[in-house]
């Protein structure tokens, strides 16, 4: 096995649940979640000699990772990364989150949901959407204060 193949079945190992838990908003289950994360994996594995060391192997994995999980919910359409449209899976435990989130852009819930459920880094979230990592920033910065005014008012009609 060379480095590369060796280096994504450590990161498949180590880091499986963050991914699972990264693209069910995308998939829209778990289990749908599981198969893409799988999927994904079998694809970097396959097209490793694609990687060329630019960013990082994880942002490289998670982008494919995203794309398999978009074609297993869009059978046969091409959405572009900037265009999904993410959803929480279990939404009943917050329904004022739940909404206030749904209320955020598509791209700006991706950023969120990959930052705070898949718990990556700026770098990696960045690498994986090829955004700037300044843009992840602003993107997470402009999500928290639409929500912060979404959860205050949704606070004081109460």
């Amino acid at each position: 096995m060379d480095r590369t193949a060796a280096a994504i079945e450590g990161l498949y190992k180590e880091r499986y649940t963050r991914f699972r838990n990264g693209v069910a908003p995308v998939t829209g289950s778990y289990d749908t979640a599981h198969d893409a994360v799988q999927e994904g994996f079998v694809r970097a594995l396959r097209a490793r000699r694609q990687y060329e060391g630019r960013g990082s192997l994880e942002g490289w994995v998670w982008r494919i990772v995203l794309r398999t999980a978009l074609e297993q919910r869009h059978p046969g359409e091409e959405v572009a990364l900037d265009e999904v449209d993410p959803e929480f899976v279990e939404p009943e435990r917050d329904f004022a989150l739940t909404a206030a989130v749904h209320a955020l852009p598509p791209q700006r819930r991706l950023v969120v949901f990959l930052r705070y459920f898949a718990d990556l880094p700026y770098r990696t979230i960045a690498e994986a959407l090829a955004i700037d990592e300044g843009t992840v920033a602003a993107t997470l910065a402009q999500a928290k204060q639409a929500l912060a005014l979404i959860l205050n008012e949704e606070g004081a009609r109460r």
